[in-house]
């Protein structure tokens, strides 16, 4: 009966400690892990934000830093020369959201 108790314990015990990662959030919840980030940019301005060869520029630049809130929302609404724009494609709080977390990747 104690073996039973004490093996039933544990099972508990190990039920609780392998369903507690599922409820942390990822380390990484910037712009990085955004999934409109990932399915829409990232292709583009590379997985990293650092850009990518014949593709989207850096989002991690000096450019990037200098570039308001007003511009960022602007460029990702609108598009520029071969950006798309997004303003049908995402809505405007997650274009806000987009450029939260690009001005704050610029200030790491």
């Amino acid at each position: 009966m104690k073996t039973l108790a004490l093996t039933a314990a544990i099972s508990a015990s190990l039920l609780v400690f392998a369903s507690a990662p599922a409820q942390t959030p990822p380390a990484e919840s910037g712009l990085l892990a955004n999934p409109f980030y990932v399915k829409d940019c990232a292709k583009c301005h590379g997985k990293t934000a650092e850009g990518r060869h014949f593709g989207g520029p850096a989002l991690i630049s000096a450019k990037t830093a200098a570039a308001s809130a007003d511009e960022l929302r602007d460029l990702i609404a609108n598009g520029k020369g071969h950006m798309p724009k997004f303003a049908g494609k995402l809505t405007a709080e997650e274009i806000e959201h987009l450029v939260t977390q690009i001005q704050a990747l610029n200030k790491k």
